[in-house]
């Protein structure tokens, strides 16, 4: 089972609230992550890593630069494993199971070392300031990353169902506090849409352990990240765009993923989903 929680592209933004007390870097833009984040995007992890430390390393307290390091070895091993691609969305067997194989080990360990030094700064923060944006935003991640790790990587559901509840909890909390935190929705829609689309009888145990899922709801929330996010909109598209060729929208599909495309010009991952999903050109009788 899985909720796909993770990257970060901070490409365009909103805008920063009137007399609001300084943003951290989550919520304004940051010239050294807004390059690495591209870097991810065009599946050049190492220099997005190199990028993502440098940053951290004059940031300490700030838990927002080991969060997109941890994000930059997961996204890596999606790539690798082909988890962002119409053939892995497709497969339903796939798509709940989990892939074939194990992942990369120094990968995972390298992911897990990071969210835990991302996790650490984020509770430093919330003791002082449990209403810390920042630092909820960061644990938002965290956990929804860790749910994707253990669902889709390493295959132990019931854990990344509950590293799921949590992310939908910071998420809320952060939205209390935040509103205008669009990429928050991301936590929200994917978990809706993926348990949503799980059978009827599995969905039924599930209510009573608290979890529940609408994939029509699902889909409109990771809608509002697709269209007003600031680090999660990227990726909020390409899932969106995933979720919709699921449903049969193929139209929303092909406009999300040629978006993608345009901004993203040198990334071999869009592009070859907006080539999958273009529609075929009927042969001609001779």
């Amino acid at each position: 089972m899985i909720v796909l929680l993770l990257l970060l592209a901070p490409l365009s933004g909103l805008a920063t609230r009137p007399g609001a007390i300084a943003d951290g870097a989550a919520f304004r833009p940051v010239p050294d992550l807004q390059a690495g984040y591209r870097l991810l995007y065009e599946q050049r992890f190492l220099a997005a890593r190199e990028q993502f430390a440098r940053w951290s390393r004059k940031n300490p307290d700030d838990p927002f630069g080991e969060v997109s390091l941890a994000a930059s070895y997961l996204f890596e091993e999606f790539y690798r494993q082909g988890i962002m691609t119409s053939e892995y969305f497709l497969d339903d067997e796939r798509f709940l199971r989990g892939i074939d194989g194990k992942p990369d080990a120094r990968r995972l360990i390298s992911f897990h070392d990071a969210l835990a030094r991302a996790e650490q700064a984020a509770n430093r923060r919330l003791e002082k300031d449990p209403s810390d944006a920042e630092a909820l935003f960061a644990l938002t991640l965290a956990a929804g990353m860790r749910s994707n790790a253990l669902s889709i990587l390493e295959k132990k559901h019931f854990d990344g169902l509950r590293q799921i509840k949590a992310a939908n909890a910071y998420a809320e909390r952060l939205l209390a506090v935040r509103p205008d935190a669009a990429d928050a929705w991301l936590a929200l829609g994917s978990a809706n849409y993926i348990i949503g689309s799980l059978s009827g009888t599995v969905r039924f145990f599930l209510w009573f352990g608290g979890f529940h899922g609408d994939r029509d709801l699902g889909m409109r929330q990771l809608g509002k990240t697709a269209s007003g996010g600031r680090y999660l909109r990227p990726y909020a598209k390409i899932m969106l765009a995933l979720a919709a060729r699921r449903e049969g929208q193929e139209e929303l599909a092909r406009r999300l993923l040629k978006e993608l495309t345009r901004e993203f010009p040198s990334s071999s991952l869009f592009a070859r989903e907006y080539a999958r999903a273009a529609p075929a050109i009927p042969r001609v009788p001779r």
